[in-house]
C-alpha cells in the first residue's frame, strides 16, 4: 500500500492539480515567501556568505530528489584533473548522522557520513563533510595543502558558502513537476532560479544525441552503465547473460528509482523491483530474496549494504558523459576569480 509520501511525490509529477497538491498549496505559499526573504537576505549581506581561499563549484538542484549531482560532481573532478587542477569535494553527508566538518575515509559507515560521500571517496578524491558546508570547506582545504578548488556536491541553497560557480542539474524527463513549491510540488525554488546560475546541465536518456550549447551554458549529460560489480567484492564482474531466465530482483534507495529500473530493464534484464526511500538503511530482510540468482543496486546503495550483502548483490557503476564546453565554461570561471 502506497505510503503517504509515496502519494505526495506522485501528486509532484502528476500534471493537473490533485486534490493533494490543492490541500498542501497554502503551505508551499509559505515556503516560497521563506525561501525568497532568506534568499533576499544573503543578497544584501544582512545574511553574510563565507568565501574560502579556493573558488568553489557548486552542483545542486532546484528539485527535491536525485537528478544526477553525484555523477556530475565525479566526471567535473575528472575533467579538471586531467586539465592540472587538484580538486577536492564537500558534501552534506544526507543519510548519515554526522554533522559536525570531518573527513571521509574508504570503509566508512554509510550511517554515519551518508551514502554519496563514500561514492565519491571511492573515485580517490579528497572528500569532507558536514550540515556546514564553509567549516567542511576549510577542514578540507587545510588538509589537503594541494587543493585549488572545490567542488560542492548538492548545496545550491547553502547560500553561507560563497561560490564562484553554480551549476544547476535537471531531470530532463521529470523536469519541474507539477511545479509548485514544496510541500505541494517538488520545487526548492522557482524555477526562475535558474536564471541565476552559470550553467544548466539536463540529465538525458543513455541513448540521446548530445547537445552542445554554445559556452557550455545550457547542456545535457548522460549516465552511462558500466560493468556489474559484486557488492561483497569489487574485483568481481558479472556477466548478466548468466541471470536469463531466473529469477532477479532490483533494489534502490534512490531519490528517482524508476530511472535505475528504467537502466536495468534497457539493459534487457527483467527484474522484480523494489522501490525504498531516498538515502535508505538497508537491513539483511531487505535483500532476503531466497530464490534469486541476483539482487541488483546502484552504486549508492551498495556503500550501504557492503556489510549485509552476501554473493548474490551486485551494483551497477555509472559514468557520466558531459560536454567539454561545460568544463571550459567551469575552468574559465575559477581562472578568472
Amino acid at each position: 500500500m502506497p505510503t503517504f509520501a509515496d502519494r505526495v511525490v506522485t501528486a509532484w509529477y502528476t500534471p493537473r492539480m490533485t486534490l493533494l497538491a490543492a490541500v498542501l498549496w497554502p503551505l508551499s505559499l509559505i515556503f516560497r515567501i521563506g525561501v525568497a526573504v532568506r534568499r533576499s537576505l544573503y543578497r544584501v549581506g544582512a545574511l553574510p556568505s563565507q568565501r574560502l581561499t579556493v573558488p568553489v563549484v557548486v552542483v545542486g538542484n532546484i528539485t527535491v530528489g536525485g537528478t544526477g549531482k553525484t555523477p556530475l560532481v565525479l566526471a567535473l573532478a575528472k575533467a579538471l584533473t586531467a586539465r592540472g587542477w587538484r580538486p577536492a569535494i564537500v558534501s552534506r553527508g544526507y543519510g548519515g548522522s554526522a554533522r559536525a566538518a570531518q573527513p571521509v575515509a574508504k570503509g566508512d559507515d554509510a550511517a554515519v557520513v551518508g551514502d554519496e560521500p563514500l561514492v565519491l571517496k571511492a573515485a580517490g578524491y579528497p572528500v569532507w563533510i558536514g550540515v556546514d558546508r564553509v567549516a567542511a570547506g576549510r577542514g578540507v582545504i587545510e588538509a589537503e595543502p594541494a587543493c585549488n578548488v572545490l567542488l560542492s556536491d548538492d548545496g545550491l541553497q547553502h547560500y553561507r558558502l560563497a561560490r564562484t560557480v553554480e551549476i544547476a542539474v535537471v531531470d530532463a524527463a521529470r523536469g519541474f513537476g507539477n511545479g509548485l513549491m514544496l510541500p505541494a510540488g517538488p520545487l526548492r525554488e522557482p524555477v526562475t532560479r535558474l536564471a541565476d546560475v552559470d550553467a544548466v546541465v539536463r540529465l538525458a536518456a543513455p541513448d540521446a544525441s548530445p547537445s552542445p550549447a554554445a559556452h557550455g551554458r545550457d547542456t545535457t549529460m548522460t549516465h552511462q552503465p558500466l560493468p556489474w560489480r559484486n557488492v561483497r567484492d569489487d574485483g568481481r564482474v558479472a556477466d548478466p547473460s548468466a541471470w536469463r531466465g531466473r529469477e532477479v530482483h532490483a533494489v534502490a534507495g534512490i531519490g528517482n528509482p524508476q530511472r535505475f529500473f528504467a537502466m536495468v530493464r534497457s539493459l534487457g534484464i527483467a527484474a522484480i523491483e523494489h522501490a525504498f526511500p531516498d538515502h535508505h538503511r538497508f537491513t539483511k530482510g531487505d535483500l532476503a530474496f531466497p530464490g534469486a540468482a541476483a539482487v541488483l543496486m546502484t552504486q549508492k546503495d551498495a556503500v550501504k549494504c557492503a556489510g549485509i550483502a552476501d554473493d548474490r548483490c551486485w551494483y551497477l557503476p555509472l559514468a557520466a558523459t558531459i560536454d567539454p564546453a561545460l568544463v571550459t565554461l567551469v575552468e574559465n570561471k575559477i581562472r578568472g576569480s
